[in-house]
C-alpha cells in the first residue's frame, strides 16, 4: 500500500484528515489496486466504475483501477499515472473525462509503492472560462458585423440574429415592428412557423407586450413556472423561454429584439448573455434611427432638387428671355431705361444663383477627405474676384477632414466678402497697402482656421447679424454670400463665428474642424 502516514502513531489521525477534504485523493499499489480513498475519491471512482466492478462491495480498496473503469483506459488519465509510476516524477494535468461530463484537475505523486493522486472538480470553473470564451467571441463576431462597411443594413440585421440565436442557444431570433395594437415581424432567424418575417399578431397575443412597457430587458426561463400557462400570447406561440428588449428610435417606440425558445431552459440567463442582447437592442436602436435619418435626409434632398428644378427653370428661363429681349431693345433705341433694367435683371440672375447655392451647401456632409488648407485656399483665391487684394497664407501643410468641393466654396465667399468690403480706393489696408490684405492660418489655440483682413472692420453691433440671410452693408452685395459660408460649417459640423481681427479688420473663425 502506498505509505500514507506522516509519522508513527497518526496514521488514523491523517486518514481522517483525508476524509474530511472537500477534493478527491485515492492511493494505488504498483498493480494498480486501489489502497484508500477518502470520501470525495470514493464517490468519484464509484461513479465511473461499471456495474460488475461495483458489486456489492462497501468499499472500493482493493479494487483493480483499470478494471473496473475501462473508459479510462486510452485516456489522457491513464497515459499521464502511467508517465508518473514510470519515471517517478509528478505529474499534473487539467481534463475532462467524458463518461461523467467531468473537467478535473489532477496531481499524481508516485512513490516506490505506488501512485497518490488528488483530484479537484473544476467543471463550473471550466464552463465559467468557456462561456466567457463564447461571450468574447460573440462580442468580436457582433462588431465584426457592425462595422462591416460593404454590408447593408438589412444583411447586418439577420447575421446578428443568426449570431444571436447560436450564442443564446435559441432557435428563434427576430425583430419586430409594433404600430398600434399590431405586432409585425420584420426580420427572422427562426424555426417557429409564426415569427417568422412577414408574421403577425395583435399585440395581445405576444410576448413583447410586457417588453415594450420595461426599461431592462425581458427574461422568461421557464413560461410555466412562472405565469405564462394562462397568458394569450404562451397559448398562441408555446415559447417556455425568451429573452427580448425595446428598440425606440429617438423617444419613439419601434418594436423589440427577443430570442425565444418553445422548450424552457435549464439555468437563468447569465449577465454576459444580458448585456450581449442589450448590445443588440441598442446596436439595432442606433442603426434604425440612422435608416430614418436618411430617409429624412432623401426626402430632403428631393425636395431640394424639386425647388432647385423650379428655380433653374421656372424663374431663370422667363429671366433670360427678358434679358435677350433687353439687348434687343437697347439695339433698337437709346432710352435711359434700359441701364436699370439690366443692372437689375443681373441682380436677379446672381440672386438665383446665391439661392441655389444655399439650397445645395446646407445639406449635411456625407463624403469627406483629408484635404490641405494651403491647397484649398490657393485654389478659392484664383477663382474669387479680389480687386487688387493680396492673400497671406499660413496654411501650408495645415491638413483638415473636409469635403474639398465646399470648402473652397467657403472659403471663396470669405475672400469676397473682404474684397467687397475694402475700403475705398486709395484708402488702403490697414497696413497702409494699396490695396487690403487677406489671411488664412490654423487657430493656436483650438481646432479650426481663420481668415481676416486688415480692411475697415464690422461694427460690434452688428456682428450677430451678419450671417442672417439678405443682409448685407452694400448696394451691390445680395446677402447671400456669408449665409452660404454658415451653411457649409453647420454641413460638416462646424462653428463659424466673427470677431474683431488683429489688425482691425474681420476675422472669421471656424471652429470644430476634425484635423486629418
Amino acid at each position: 500500500m502506498t505509505d500514507l502516514s506522516p509519522g508513527p502513531g497518526s496514521e488514523e489521525d491523517f486518514r481522517t484528515v483525508l476524509d474530511r477534504m472537500a477534493d478527491g485523493f485515492f492511493a494505488v499499489d504498483t498493480d494498480w489496486r486501489v489502497t484508500y480513498a477518502n470520501e470525495r475519491a470514493a464517490e468519484i471512482l464509484q461513479s465511473a466504475m461499471t456495474d460488475d466492478a461495483l458489486g456489492d462491495a462497501e468499499s472500493i480498496e482493493g479494487t483493480h483501477l483499470w478494471e473496473a473503469i475501462p473508459d479510462a483506459v486510452d485516456t489522457e488519465f491513464y497515459d499521464e499515472y502511467h508517465e508518473a509510476m514510470e519515471t517517478q516524477e509528478p505529474v499534473s494535468f487539467d481534463s475532462h473525462y467524458r463518461p461523467l461530463g467531468t473537467w478535473f484537475d489532477v496531481r499524481a505523486f508516485p512513490s516506490e509503492s505506488g501512485l497518490s493522486v488528488y483530484l479537484r472538480d473544476i467543471t463550473e470553473r471550466r464552463e465559467l472560462e468557456q462561456r466567457r470564451q463564447e461571450s468574447l467571441h460573440a462580442t468580436q463576431r457582433l462588431y465584426a458585423v457592425s462595422s462591416d462597411q460593404d454590408r447593408s443594413f438589412e444583411e447586418k440585421v439577420e447575421s446578428m440574429l443568426e449570431l444571436g440565436c447560436e450564442y443564446l442557444g435559441m432557435p428563434n431570433g427576430f425583430l419586430t415592428r409594433i404600430e398600434g395594437d399590431t405586432q409585425y415581424v420584420e426580420f427572422s432567424n427562426a424555426e417557429h412557423p409564426e415569427l417568422r418575417a412577414g408574421e403577425s399578431c395583435p399585440l395581445e397575443e405576444a410576448y413583447c407586450k410586457r417588453t415594450v412597457e420595461l426599461d431592462s430587458l425581458l427574461t422568461i426561463v421557464n413560461a410555466a413556472d412562472e405565469g405564462w400557462d394562462e397568458d394569450p400570447a404562451y397559448d398562441r406561440f408555446e415559447l417556455n423561454s425568451y429573452i427580448g428588449g425595446r428598440i425606440e428610435i429617438g423617444s419613439d417606440r419601434y418594436g423589440t429584439l427577443c430570442f425565444a425558445s418553445t422548450a424552457a431552459r435549464g439555468e437563468a440567463f447569465t449577465d454576459t448573455q444580458r448585456t450581449f442582447v442589450e448590445l443588440l437592442t441598442r446596436w439595432m436602436s442606433y442603426e434604425l434611427e440612422r435608416q430614418r435619418a436618411r430617409s429624412e435626409l432623401r426626402r430632403e434632398r428631393d425636395r431640394l432638387d424639386r425647388f432647385a428644378s423650379v428655380v433653374s427653370h421656372d424663374l431663370r428661363n422667363p429671366l433670360n428671355t427678358a434679358m435677350g429681349r433687353l439687348d434687343l431693345l437697347a439695339a433698337e433705341c437709346d432710352s435711359e431705361h434700359v441701364p436699370p433694367i439690366d443692372r437689375a435683371l443681373e441682380r436677379m440672375e446672381t440672386l438665383t444663383e446665391d439661392l441655389l447655392t444655399m439650397a445645395r451647401e446646407g445639406l449635411p456632409v456625407d463624403d469627406v477627405d483629408d484635404v490641405d488648407l494651403g491647397e484649398v485656399a490657393a485654389d478659392a483665391w484664383e477663382t474669387t474676384e479680389t480687386a487688387g487684394a493680396a492673400l497671406r497664407s499660413e496654411a501650408d501643410g495645415h491638413r483638415i477632414t473636409a469635403d474639398r468641393t465646399r470648402l473652397r466654396q467657403l472659403l471663396e465667399n470669405l475672400f469676397r466678402n473682404s474684397a467687397e468690403h475694402a475700403p475705398a480706393d486709395g484708402d488702403g489696408g490697414a497696413d497702409g497697402a494699396d490695396g487690403i490684405t487677406v489671411a488664412v492660418g490654423p487657430l493656436s489655440d483650438r481646432t479650426g482656421f481663420y481668415v481676416s483682413d486688415d480692411g475697415r472692420g464690422v461694427p460690434t453691433a452688428e456682428r450677430d447679424r451678419v450671417f442672417e440671410t439678405g443682409y448685407t452693408t452694400t448696394d451691390e452685395g445680395t446677402g447671400f454670400g456669408l449665409s452660404i459660408v454658415e451653411e457649409i460649417a453647420g454641413a460638416h459640423g462646424w462653428e463659424v463665428a466673427l470677431v474683431e481681427g488683429d489688425r482691425g479688420g474681420a476675422r472669421f473663425e471656424v471652429t470644430g474642424v476634425e484635423p486629418a
